[in-house]
């Protein structure tokens, strides 16, 4: 028969589980990321319990901050469900370029100049590799 672990085991047991990376799929652009639970966790509880990628959450404070400055009845959700609604209307279904757009549409609204339209997107040399589902 086997004794207790010790508090050092049991230590070392919570760390690593801590540590476990687990595969993280944004709830707007679709993006998956390798996260250790405990950041997982922490995205959710900043987002109502979505898990969303480092490009949408900062387009997420972005909108909430600008429904603040408007009136105070900025909510999480409203903003959330508005940049999760943006990304479902782009035509492209390909993770990255739907998170390049919103970047793209961020850096906009931030530096003011949203009177010009958008521009076409540029032709590269290269392709953006499929992100799979």
């Amino acid at each position: 028969m086997r004794g207790l672990p010790s508090k050092a085991a049991i230590l070392l047991w919570a760390e690593a589980a801590a540590m476990a990376i687990e595969s993280a799929k944004c709830a707007c652009c679709g993006l998956r990321e390798d996260c250790t639970l405990e950041y997982i966790g922490s995205v959710k509880a900043d987002f109502d319990g979505k898990w969303l990628c480092g490009l949408c959450a900062e387009a997420v404070r972005d909108e909430l901050s600008r429904r603040q400055r408007r009136s105070s009845s900025g909510v999480l959700r409203d903003a959330i469900a508005d940049h999760m609604s943006f990304c479902r209307k782009s035509s492209n279904s390909n993770p990255a370029t739907k998170v390049a757009d919103g970047m793209r549409m961020m850096l906009r609204r931030r530096s003011g100049d949203l009177s010009k339209p958008p521009a076409s997107p540029v032709k590269c040399g290269f392709r953006i590799a499929r992100i799979a589902d």
